[in-house]
């Protein structure tokens, strides 16, 4: 049977983590040389703005800009790595269940280097297949982010510690199901160089009820477990849901930076109260 994922190995987890994030931060510079060419006739092609709540109230003041969306997939993928480095050093000695989730959560930023293949494909015959195989990953780092956001508030209200790998294997099988079954249209793809798949409104409704569910579960930790910093916890998740909600649907010069600084507050609210619980542990 799996069970709870001891100090050392967590570790070692996490620097697989900084691992994965440094490696797509190389892809990322990489690919930029070939692809920032052609931001411009790809974002020309673009068949819709992207969605978001803030996005659709900017949408009727801003144009977009083809190269905002590399400005916040690298942003994303930078926020990644620094944010996973700091939260290693800062909880290499400390056991808290939670913060394995919450590197899950910053570690998904990362797969938004997939964006790129809709630029690359301009430039180099790339086939189909690959194109939506990018496409589903993509999917699979949003929706995996969010559900490890979902699993750490639900470990904070009392969920057993002693399967943590069972919870991440659960997290990742219902993320690659739901990615794997959303119709994409690999043909077309939004001023954020998403490309356009099905079911969207219902899967933003059930993307936003996860993160309420979220936030009440650190609310109902404060009140439980008669622990006041969970609250500010909640706070923060709110900040990083609505900075990755900003940077993630960019595509005007109004986004990147406001969606970074909500992450960054987000983050650092949620490590810094969440150290101060399991600092005597």
């Amino acid at each position: 049977m799996l069970t709870e994922m001891t100090l050392y190995s967590r570790n070692v987890f996490f620097r697989v983590e900084i691992t994965i994030s440094a490696l797509f931060i190389i892809l990322t510079g990489i690919l930029a040389f070939k692809a920032l060419p052609v931001f411009p006739a790809t974002m020309e092609e673009s068949v819709r703005r992207s969605p978001g709540i803030v996005q659709n109230f900017i949408a009727h003041f801003l144009a977009p800009s083809p190269y905002v969306p590399f400005v916040s997939l690298a942003g994303g993928g930078i926020y990644s790595l620094v944010t996973l480095v700091l939260i290693y050093f800062s909880f290499e000695k400390t056991q808290a269940p939670e913060i394995l989730f919450i590197t899950l959560f910053v570690l998904s930023f990362s797969f938004e280097t997939m964006r790129f293949l809709i630029p690359l494909q301009k430039i180099w015959a790339i086939p189909s297949v690959y194109l939506l195989l990018a496409s589903r990953v993509l999917l699979f780092g949003r929706f995996f982010g969010i559900f490890a956001l979902f699993t750490a508030g639900v470990y904070a209200a009392g969920l057993e510690v002693q399967k943590q790998i069972n919870a991440l294997l659960i997290i990742a099988f219902i993320s690659l199901v739901v990615s794997l079954g959303i119709p994409i249209d690999i043909l077309t793809w939004d001023s954020s160089f998403s490309m356009i798949n099905g079911y969207l409104s219902l899967f933003r409704m059930t993307e936003t009820v996860v993160f309420v569910i979220t936030m009440m579960s650190f609310f109902i930790s404060a009140w439980s477990r008669g622990t006041p910093e969970y609250v500010t916890i909640g706070f923060g998740s709110f900040l990083a849901y609505a900075g990755r909600s900003i940077l993630l649907s960019g595509d005007t010069w109004i986004s990147p930076l406001p969606g970074l600084l909500l992450l960054v507050a987000g983050a650092w609210l949620i490590c810094t109260k969440l150290h101060k619980v399991y600092l005597w542990l």
